[in-house]
C-alpha cells in the first residue's frame, strides 16, 4: 500500500477526481481517502511516481509518505 498527503483534496468531487486519475494509471488500484487528514492510501502494483504525476496532472499537489 502506498499512501500519499494530497493537502488540496477538501470534498468529495476531489476524492472522485484523485480516484479517477489514480486508475488511469492502474484501472484496478484501491484508493481510501480521508479527508479529514488530506491523505490517500493506494492499493496498486504501480509505482508511487508514476502515481504521483496523475494526481498532479488531475491539479492535485501530493507528497508520497512512506
Amino acid at each position: 500500500m502506498q499512501h500519499f498527503d494530497v493537502p488540496d483534496m477538501t470534498c468529495g468531487h476531489c476524492v472522485k477526481t484523485i480516484t479517477q486519475a489514480v486508475q488511469s494509471v492502474d484501472p484496478v488500484a484501491k484508493v481510501q481517502a480521508t479527508l479529514a487528514t488530506h491523505s490517500i492510501s493506494v492499493t496498486s502494483s504501480a509505482s508511487a511516481a508514476s502515481l504521483s504525476a496523475a494526481i498532479a496532472a488531475a491539479g492535485y499537489a501530493n507528497t508520497p509518505r512512506a
